[in-house]
């Protein structure tokens, strides 16, 4: 079982029931345990990010590149229900018939995976100076669109990481106001003390402001090894909440993002969401 404390702003809300609370999933081990209960989620409004440029819709229907689409669209091939579009930089909406040459188009689809990600790979669509990317361990055959990461793991660091080509969604899962839930399993070169323990979670200033943890625990009875759960989406912020406490930081695993983990995953797999998880995260997730 975990030991450790919750944020003081928390002290006085009822306790969770069990299955919300951190605890093993296999005695001994020190994982984090998958909670089997799901908050009830909240359907998010729609905002003008919902929108994208016409050149995008048609390029990712298939029919040509962005470069293309613009001639066609100067060329008056394409309409937008019903009426014929020339200029450039047109938005098309959800649910908007767009065609051309008189052929609906229905966009690319959209697709959502998981990755289990390991140690030495860059979170990044392409680098010329990196010898592995995150993008090197999706089969195009298996997953054809192009999709990207949402959010970065640094190099060194592991575990759970999103993909998809829905960028609304990967727009609000990354935005600060949104406080994504992320969880992470951090291994020390030394024991916490308990006075920096309640540092984390009172609040420490870094050079680019304040933070605090959500949550801590150490992790059964080693004190080198911790739990915590953030919801800041700083560069590099677990990382550097212990550095600036005098620790180094040897093993980074990130176990939970927004709803989602790496269970059954091993270092490198991934899988597609289900349609359970695709719509908890569309209809806002767990925060």
């Amino acid at each position: 079982m975990y030991k450790g404390k919750q944020n003081r702003s928390d002290a006085s809300k009822p306790s969770k029931k069990p299955s919300e609370r951190f605890r093993s999933d296999k005695p001994g081990r020190g994982k984090y345990y998958t909670p089997k209960s799901v908050l009830k989620a909240k359907a998010l409004p729609k905002t003008d990010s919902d929108e994208v440029r016409l050149n995008k819709f048609i390029a990712n229907s298939g029919i040509c590149s962005r470069r293309e689409a613009d001639t066609y669209i100067q060329a008056g091939l394409v309409t937008i229900n019903g009426n014929i579009v020339t200029e450039l930089g047109t938005k098309v909406k959800p649910g908007d018939d767009v065609r051309f040459n008189g052929e609906r188009l229905k966009g690319e689809q959209k697709v959502y995976l998981v990755m289990n990600k390991p140690k030495n790979y860059v979170t990044t669509m392409s680098d010329p100076h990196a010898e592995n990317t995150v993008m090197d361990l999706i089969s195009r055959e298996k997953c054809p669109q192009r999709v990207f990461p949402v959010g970065r793991l640094d190099k060194a660091t592991t575990g759970v990481l999103l993909f998809t080509n829905d960028g609304p969604l990967a727009e609000k899962l990354m935005h600060p106001s949104y406080e994504t839930r992320k969880i992470y399993q951090v291994d020390l070169d030394k024991n916490l003390k308990g006075s920096d323990f309640k540092a984390i979670l009172d609040g420490i200033k870094l050079e680019d402001g304040e933070i605090h943890a959500d949550k801590l625990s150490y992790i059964e009875d080693d004190k080198s090894k911790v739990g915590i759960e953030i919801h800041s989406g700083r560069n590099r912020i677990v990382r550097r909440i212990f550095e600036h406490l005098g620790y180094k930081v040897r093993k980074l695993d990130r176990v939970y993002f927004a709803g989602l983990t790496k269970n059954n995953l091993k270092r490198g797999q991934w899988r597609f969401l289900t349609k359970e998880e695709i719509n908890f995260l569309l209809m806002g997730g767990e925060r």
